[in-house]
């Protein structure tokens, strides 16, 4: 239930984009990269030492600290009357072992700060507000990705979850241990009226903004995903006695199906995405025809209508390479992720936030996952993007400008009053 805020209130509220900055460099110095990065993977000492930074400063906010049973951390600051469903909001701390300072790490300081600003100008709000960090979002360490919010919202239990282990052979469930954060709160936590609301902010991890020269992306959703193997098998034949004509090359047919996908993406713009991310060659000779491909096919877009025709696209390509080449081909559909829209509701608060701020803002879909994929199954969600330099993210040189992350704080303190009202 949305409760209109005061307006002359939220009118002059702002957070301090200073203090975002230096909470966001303070974080950055946990796990720092001699690049400028960070690499602080979930559930390592690292990620305790960020942990253990947060539940501080949250406290410190005043604000309720409890852990669940895959630990996640919430911290609650009480709105005026507990029976409404929470305002949420939040991210990740744990990077890519070449990471950066803003990816995931924006979001949780974010909502920092709107609590420290809420706090500042002695606001209370109507209903209560929640900041949460989920474990093991990048997926780096344990998989699944976004396992956290996963267990949250029931995409996978917790048993599997915490049954996962990482290369060393260490499981999820030894490694909470390990750090202390292995909470005694059910996932998902008992609260009063659960979530009525979660927003989350995030540098976009992609180039349009930045290259539309906009400030705010109004995120309406999240691309659905199909992940396929394929092989293509042909005969391995040597390079010189063998004629063209009679070839039956692996490789070709992989060419024209790599082609393909490109061609696939593009004919259902803008949305669509299409990638040849691995490719294995046997025998990989120098001076032999090759007589297998395997290789990935990532397929991406905003809804189940353009992907299952992107499916059928794909393999009729497959079918029609290995015919004109001599070869079979074999397509493996092994992961989907279904599109996931957010809340309309939500997503014009995010518009409605960035237009009384004055700020350029434009609507886009997120071709990544995050946790807020997931917090849509169960409760009314929305994102915030801000442009990252160069859409450059994973890696150490991810870098966002300061106040475009100060404007994305400020279209994510709006939007959460918008949603929990103010107190009178």
């Amino acid at each position: 239930m949305s409760l209109a805020p005061a307006s002359e209130t939220l009118a002059d509220l702002r957070i301090d984009g200073a203090r975002l900055w230096q909470s966001l460099m303070d974080l950055a110095r946990i796990g720092a990269t001699e690049k400028g990065g960070v690499c602080r993977l979930a559930l390592t000492d690292l990620d305790r030492q960020g942990r253990d930074l947060f539940v501080r400063w949250v406290r410190e906010a005043g604000c309720e600290v409890r852990v669940d049973a895959i630990g996640n951390i919430f911290a609650r600051r009480p709105g005026r009357n507990p029976a409404l469903p929470a305002v949420m909001t939040g991210s990740h701390i744990d990077t890519q072992p070449t990471g950066g300072k803003f990816d995931g790490n924006y979001g949780v300081l974010a909502g920092l700060e709107v609590l420290r600003t809420l706090n500042d100008a002695g606001v209370q709000t109507e209903a209560p507000l929640e900041l949460a960090v989920w474990t093991n979002e990048e997926g780096s360490r344990f998989v699944p990705v976004m396992m956290g919010s996963g267990v949250y919202a029931g995409a996978f239990t917790l048993a599997h979850a915490l049954e996962q282990q990482d290369r060393e052979g260490v499981s999820v469930r030894d490694a909470l241990a390990a750090i202390g954060y292995d909470g005694a709160h059910a996932v998902p936590p008992a609260q009063p009226g659960g979530v009525g609301a979660y927003f989350e902010a995030h540098i976009e991890q992609g180039p349009v903004l930045e290259a539309a020269d906009t400030v705010i992306g109004v995120v309406t959703g999240a691309l659905g995903q199909r992940w396929y193997d394929v092989v293509l098998t042909g005969v391995e034949a040597h390079a010189g006695p063998t004629p063209m004509p009679l070839r039956r090359d692996a490789l070709l047919a992989a060419s024209d199906l790599v082609h393909a996908v490109n061609e696939i993406a593009l004919a259902h713009a803008p949305d669509a995405r299409g990638t040849v991310g691995w490719m294995d060659v046997f025998p990989n000779s120098r001076n032999v025809i090759p007589g297998r491909v395997r290789m990935t096919v990532d397929l991406r877009a905003a809804d189940d209508a353009t992907l299952s025709a992107m499916d059928a696209a794909l393999r009729a390509a497959a079918e029609k390479a290995a015919q004109a080449r001599g070869v079979a081909a074999q397509v493996e559909q092994v992961v989907y992720f279904a599109p996931q829209p957010f809340a309309p509701a939500l997503v014009q608060s995010v518009r409605d936030g960035a237009r009384d701020l004055s700020l350029s803002a434009m609507d886009v879909v997120s071709g990544a996952g995050h946790d807020a994929v997931y917090l849509a199954r169960v409760a009314p969600t929305a994102m915030i993007f801000v442009p990252c330099k160069d859409g450059i993210s994973h890696n150490e040189i991810e870098d966002a400008r300061p106040e475009h992350l100060e404007a994305g704080c400020n279209v994510l303190l709006r939007a959460m009053l918008a949603q929990a009202g103010i107190a009178p």
